[in-house]
Order: structure tokens, then sequence, then C-alpha cells
């Protein structure tokens, strides 16, 4: 499970961990060029920017129904789908709430992924936490 090297310990286990690592990247280049304090959609955007500039396949926005036996009950919006693997939900917030813990859930379990990013942009720079779909 764990590879012990020298430097560091690497899990070979993780969902999407080589995507993952590149998205955590993308979201500290873009927290590096604008630091904290600016609204949500100013990360969004910059983020898109940054995928774009990266060669990233990407959705923003992204609109699924959420179902009950084949008849639509709601509509969830998520901020990007990356490589139509990864959903990446970004907040400005300075700890990660149930509440948005549970909203990428949802989107995983909706569109039937196995890996979420979400990503908080705060004083001490960004934050993030993996939020993995055991179906």
């Amino acid at each position: 499970m764990y590879q012990n090297t020298k430097t560091k310990n690497i899990r070979e286990d993780l969902v999407e961990k080589d995507l993952c690592y590149k998205i955590v990247g993308v979201l500290m280049e873009v927290y590096k060029q604008l630091g904290s304090g600016h609204r949500e959609q100013y990360y969004q955007r910059a983020i898109a920017a940054e995928l774009t500039r990266q060669k990233y396949s990407f959705k923003q926005f992204v609109r699924t129904t959420l179902n009950y036996k084949d008849a639509p009950i709601g509509v969830y919006i998520l901020d990007f789908l990356i490589e139509g693997r990864v959903v990446l939900e970004i907040k400005k917030d300075n700890y990660f709430s149930r509440q948005h813990i549970d909203q990428v859930n949802g989107y995983l379990k909706t569109l039937d992924l196995r890996l979420g990013i979400l990503a908080n942009f705060t004083k001490e720079g960004v934050k993030f936490k993996r939020i993995v779909n055991l179906y």
C-alpha cells in the first residue's frame, strides 16, 4: 500500500492520484498569482484559464439531473468536471463543512464518478480535500 523512499511515503492505491496531483498544482498556481480575498467566481475564472493554458479537458458549470426511478427530481450544477473523471468544487471558506462535503458526494453519486476535490481559498492558502465515492 505504501512505498517507502528516502524522502517520502507514496500511496499507490489513491483514486486518480496523478490527475489529482495535477489539479492541485493548478489550484496552487492560481493562489500564487491571485492570493486571498477575492470572490469565488474570480477563482473559478482563473482556474478555467489555467486549465485551458495547461491543455486539460474540462467542463465548467456542469448541469446534471438527479433521478428517482427514472423521474427527474432535482438538478445539480457543479463547478468543474476535469478530464471527465474528477469533480472540482470551489469554495471560499476557512474549513470544510459537512454541507459542502455532502454536496460533492451528491455530485459523484449522480455522475457515477469516484473522485471529487473540494478546494477552499483562504487567507492561509488554498486547502483541498479529496472526496471518494465508495459507491
